[in-house]
């Protein structure tokens, strides 16, 4: 087997751009999924429910991506041509799900709208976001695989920012950020829109750009034969033979995205009562929150890609992925305390260091675990359900620890310090 060469920067950079308009939107789907079922009815305590079928879907596609990537060779490639079929897919829905309120349904009927469309759109989005991380598990060594990350963490924050900011942009240009009870604002719809458009063009980029092995160079560059060994994935039988880090990493996961699933559901509802003292759905105060809260995880972001960049800097690798998350945990700490919007910048960006580890050091930490292992697509992908069933599981108790902290949305920010607080202290098993 040969030693799998350096790549260039650029190459490097080509193997993840299209990262950059798959997390637009993810970004969009994440800062607005919340403000867009709680403007169509949705109660507070109902909420996090809306947030199950997100990471459903993804614990279901994307081990199905990754096995029958694994198995697939042809002129286009092993994993592209997923990454291009979801991101079409994902284009058609984004066009469809903020204007579930504008069809003249009742808000049953709306919302049950928005749930497929949401489905959809997931669906679609882990369809072509799992090709990104197989296409570098595959094709960079281990020595060049933390910068491989820490690139597409930098590209994934970056659309992030873009994704983030586009209602708060849109709203700013003139474009209305109110609209009758029960409809999304114009602000929203075109973030969507446009969103939809970056994606696409970003995704043919890759396309373009990236040249997949084929079977006969795969073979050279890794100890499984794919023509052998990769079509007889049996997930039961590749679950009980992972490596000790695929297991130890996802404790650390758990605790991380259940954290961050508080941050998603209940944030525009924080916001909204603790900055502009608002708790109604169709008030301006809230609308402006649901903007507002784009503008915060667009701080988050930008904290993360400057996390992201300090991060290849430490020679511990695990005392970095702790101190991330604790200093993540003091800034959802801080965000209940925090009553002038723009202060809330601070916690955001803290938060935001928590983000840079996560997006980076468990897949680079799993990926080199599992070098000399065959059905690397279909690990990763059912490394994934590490980050999905902790959210199914916080979407599916949200209600519940809601009620349990006082029916107050911005003690869930406490939880969700909490939560990172134990994620920090599970780095302690990972041994290298």
């Amino acid at each position: 087997m040969k030693p799998k060469p350096n790549l260039s920067f650029w190459k490097l950079w080509n193997l993840s751009f299209g990262f950059f308009g798959v997390q637009i939107a993810y970004a969009l789907q994440s800062a607005n999924i919340s403000r867009i079922f709680a403007t169509l009815g949705a109660d507070p305590h109902s909420l996090s429910y809306f947030w199950i079928l997100p990471p459903l879907m993804g614990i279901l596609v994307q081990p199905i991506i990754g096995t029958l990537s694994d198995r697939t060779w042809c002129r286009f490639g092993r994993r592209i041509p997923y990454l291009f079929i979801g991101a079409s897919v994902a284009v058609a829905v984004m066009c469809l799900l903020p204007n579930a309120g504008s069809f003249g349904m009742a808000v049953g009927a709306a919302m049950v709208f928005g749930l497929i469309s949401l489905m959809f759109l997931d669906t679609s989005i882990n369809m072509a976001m799992q090709p990104f991380k197989m296409l570098v598990g595959d094709m960079v060594n281990e020595k060049q695989k933390s910068l491989a990350y820490s690139i597409q963490s930098f590209l994934c924050n970056a659309g992030s920012i873009v994704g983030y900011l586009f209602p708060y942009f849109f709203t700013a240009i003139g474009i209305a950020n109110e609209a009758e009870k029960g409809v999304i604002p114009d602000s929203v719809i075109y973030s969507f829109y446009i969103g939809a458009a970056i994606l696409i063009l970003c995704v043919i980029y890759t396309t373009l750009k990236v040249k997949e092995w084929n079977p006969q160079e795969y073979a050279e560059y890794n100890e499984a034969k794919p023509e052998a060994d990769e079509g007889k994935a049996n997930w039961i039988e590749l679950l009980r033979n992972a490596p000790s880090m695929f297991w130890k990493v996802g404790a650390v996961q758990f605790f991380c995205w259940t954290a961050f699933m508080f941050m998603w559901t209940y944030t525009n509802g924080t916001i909204a009562d603790t900055v502009w003292n608002t708790t109604d759905t169709a008030s301006k105060g809230y609308q402006e929150a649901g903007n507002w809260v784009g503008v915060m995880f667009c701080w988050q972001a930008i904290g993360s890609v400057l996390w992201a960049m300090a991060l290849p800097r430490f020679k511990n690798e695990k005392a970095a992925y702790a101190l991330s998350l604790v200093i993540g945990a003091v800034g959802f700490a801080l965000v209940p305390f925090v009553h002038d919007q723009n202060l809330l910048a601070l916690p955001f960006m803290l938060i935001g260091c928590a983000w840079a580890a996560m997006l980076a050091m468990p897949f680079a930490f799993v990926t080199n675990a599992l070098e000399g292992y065959g059905h690397k697509g279909a690990y990763l992908g059912l490394f994934n359900g590490t980050i999905c069933i902790p959210q199914i599981i916080a979407a599916a108790c949200g209600g519940t620890l809601l009620s349990m902290v006082g029916s107050v949305q911005s003690n869930m920010m406490l939880v969700a310090a909490a939560s990172l607080v134990l994620g920090a202290l599970c780095v302690a098993r990972i041994k290298k």
